[in-house]
């Protein structure tokens, strides 16, 4: 005998009736992709050095960290435009530059720059450590959120075959238009928030469209069993028997990967709690549009085929 679970988040004889708010969800999600695209423009995304180009310097200084002697230090260099800003302790600092104008002499130009930081910070606090010196030029920068961009199409792409091939067209469909507009409120959350976008966010977001695309398979290849067993069930009541069926599943699951990705966001400090809380948001977004988007936007688009088919596809 197949042992319980001992964890169930709804009961097994609850049934939901999640399609009667399905025109509140797809408008809901609509007006915030919109106003994530909005944010998008103005005030727009926070470009990373990965994608904005320039020259990101850590340090760590002896005891905590006196921005104004740090500040006046670097003015007193001739380095005014610095930008300076705590990350993870209070002995920690972020020193964000333009990189030197273009020229056969930019790497020698940038290497004297670092040293002068350097110089600059140890002179304003004794004993202070430069952990780390990063510089990335213009057109490396502009080439790399390209890339980015593209990856994020290609995924896009591949997720509409893969789910056309294995369910139908219409699975497709509301599968790929749902990752969109749990890609477009990611970007809105970016904007809001202020974290840098750069080739972390980027792989972030690769990672949620993953994670939500799994989840809707789920539901999915429940609902295409239910099409082939409940032959003369209305789709609309058929959606929700199949998200119903899947709850538990859906819900343990989204609930594992959140505490798991929980510490990193709160202790991952500087390098990690920026992905991880893109991911906490991405978790919840996957989920809840699995739910209150994906399976509304199939009942829109396929309800007559997929029921004059009786889901006789594979």
């Amino acid at each position: 005998m197949l042992s319980r679970p001992l964890l169930r988040f709804v009961r097994e004889d609850k049934h939901i009736p999640f399609m009667r708010g399905r025109y509140a969800g797809l408008a809901t999600s609509a007006i915030l992709s919109l106003l994530s695209v909005v944010l998008f423009f103005v005030p727009g995304l926070k470009l990373g050095l990965d994608f904005q180009g320039g020259i990101v310097v850590e340090a760590q200084t002896k005891g905590p960290a006196d921005f104004d002697k740090l500040r006046h230090a670097l003015t007193a260099h001739g380095i005014s435009t610095a930008g300076l800003q705590k990350f993870g302790g209070d002995d920690d600092v972020l020193i964000q530059l333009d990189t030197p104008a273009s020229g056969p002499d930019q790497e020698q130009a940038t290497q004297s720059l670092v040293d002068t930081v350097r110089h600059a910070v140890v002179e304003a606090q004794p004993g202070t450590q430069v952990l780390r010196a990063d510089a990335v030029g213009a057109s490396v920068s502009s080439e790399l959120f390209r890339n980015g961009l593209l990856a994020l199409g290609l995924s896009l792409a591949m997720i509409l075959v893969y789910i056309w091939i294995r369910f139908e067209w219409e699975f497709a469909v509301s599968a790929v238009i749902t990752l969109v507009l749990d890609l477009t409120k990611t970007v809105g959350f970016l904007a809001i928030t202020r974290f840098q976008f750069d080739l972390v966010m980027v792989a972030a977001i690769l990672t949620i469209l993953g994670y939500s695309t799994n989840d809707k398979v789920v539901v999915y290849d429940r609902v295409r069993e239910n099409l082939r067993k409940y032959r003369t069930m209305p789709l609309r009541e058929l959606l929700d028997r199949s998200i119903n069926e899947t709850l538990n599943r859906t819900l343990g699951t989204s609930s594992t990967v959140f505490l798991a990705a929980l510490p990193l966001a709160i202790f991952g400090g500087h390098s990690l709690s920026g992905f991880a809380t893109v991911m906490l948001f991405g978790i919840v977004v996957g989920t809840s549009s699995s739910i209150f988007i994906a399976a509304p936007l199939l009942l829109l688009i396929g309800e007559k085929r997929l029921r004059r088919n009786g889901g006789q596809s594979a």
